[in-house]
């Protein structure tokens, strides 16, 4: 029995990856939760995404739980028009997280750059998109933050859904009911729910989402005037009183489907692929070739140069206090200092105890194995 059990730990600890498995090539961008570099596998010598995230700053801000909810929701799904989770691990300093690598840039970045979106290239971010979300539903998770930022486009220029910080996940029935998201995107259910603790808000709020964001990647800016220090209450008025104005120059199918998308009603909005499917707007759409990305972009991202802001590489040369590729030395001379103090005089017992916990609790995660 012992000899079973060594080997299956020797066989667990080969499939482990860590940081030395990777190559450090640049980083790429940031977000609230962590900083973002393209790395290579020294075996294989595939590229990915590494997101890291630093265990001390999580607990000061109290993020701790979400990274493992989100590390916890990626573990469990895998689609085409997703971003997906490949490896995750941990050191002394940082969480982990190796994904696909995009490397047509996200929606948002193409927005600053005065992209012109056609109505065909947007459809097609629609159906592809919807995809995703339904294929999200069918795993019982709302993901709460659908927007350019979180769209990563691949280099033929299809759309992949990224970024399950604040998703949730439902079972049976349940409704969601914190205030989550960002605000310009929100469905108006949620910050109905939130002022009159109704009945919460469920799948739908994604396909809201959906909707402003398409709007916004044809027009330029989004249906409702709406910014994040806007108080709730006024938000609640004026999904009441403001009508959305649509382009003239916008055909009827794409006014029609955007409507669906845009009804206050989650009742009433298009909120599945069924939905979608059956509508007069998307009689066209053949959804299996969308499935197997035959159908091509209107949009394709330059292939010669990487559709990030370049200052994040900067700042990670130069201003990062704790830069990712001087990590192995850093960590091999904290561990000689803690060998020569005595360990009992922990300044921080709060945060020792905080940091052994997600030591002991952040699982390790393989998808090839």
């Amino acid at each position: 029995v012992l000899g079973h059990i060594y080997k299956c730990k020797f066989f667990f600890l080969y499939l482990a990856v860590n940081f030395d498995h990777f190559q450090i090539l640049r980083a790429i961008g940031k977000g609230s939760f962590g900083k973002v570099c393209i790395v290579q596998k020294r075996d294989t010598e595939k590229m990915y995404a590494m997101k890291y995230m630093n265990k001390q700053q999580c607990i000061e801000r109290d993020e701790v739980r979400n990274v493992f909810r989100e590390l916890e929701i990626l573990q469990e799904i895998e689609h085409v028009f997703l971003v997906n989770l490949w490896y995750s691990f941990q050191d002394e300093e940082d969480m982990f997280m190796v994904v696909d690598l995009l490397l047509g840039g996200d929606l948002r970045y193409h927005l600053q750059q005065n992209v012109q979106f056609s109505e065909e290239t947007v459809k097609l971010y629609i159906c592809e998109m919807a995809l995703a979300l339904d294929y999200l539903r069918s795993q019982h998770i709302i993901h709460r933050d659908v927007k350019p930022d979180n769209i990563l486009l691949d280099e033929q220029g299809h759309a992949h859904l990224t970024d399950f910080n604040i998703a949730t996940i439902i079972r049976d029935g349940e409704r969601a009911t914190a205030l989550a998201g960002t605000k310009p995107y929100m469905a108006p259910e949620i910050f109905h729910s939130f002022l009159s603790g109704g009945t919460g808000y469920s799948f739908e709020v994604d396909w809201w989402s959906l909707g402003i964001m398409a709007y916004e990647l044809l027009r330029g800016w989004r249906p409702y005037d709406i910014h994040s220090n806007n108080p709730v209450e006024s938000l609640v008025q004026l999904f009441s009183t403001v009508s959305v104005q649509y382009s003239s120059a916008w055909s009827k199918d794409m006014v029609g489907l955007l409507r669906k998308l845009l009804t206050v009603n989650p009742e009433h909005r298009f909120s599945c692929l069924a939905h979608m499917q059956a509508s007069a707007h998307l009689a066209a759409v053949v959804w299996s070739d969308v499935c197997e990305k035959r159908v091509e972009p209107g949009f394709v991202p330059n292939k010669g140069r990487l559709h990030c802001d370049p200052t994040f590489e900067l700042e990670e040369m130069i201003l990062e206090s704790r830069p990712l590729h001087k990590k192995k030395k850093r960590l091999a001379k904290n561990k000689s200092r803690d060998n020569s103090k005595d360990s009992s005089q922990s300044e921080n017992d709060y945060l020792q105890e905080c940091l052994e916990a997600i030591q002991q609790d952040f699982v390790i995660f393989n998808r090839e194995k």
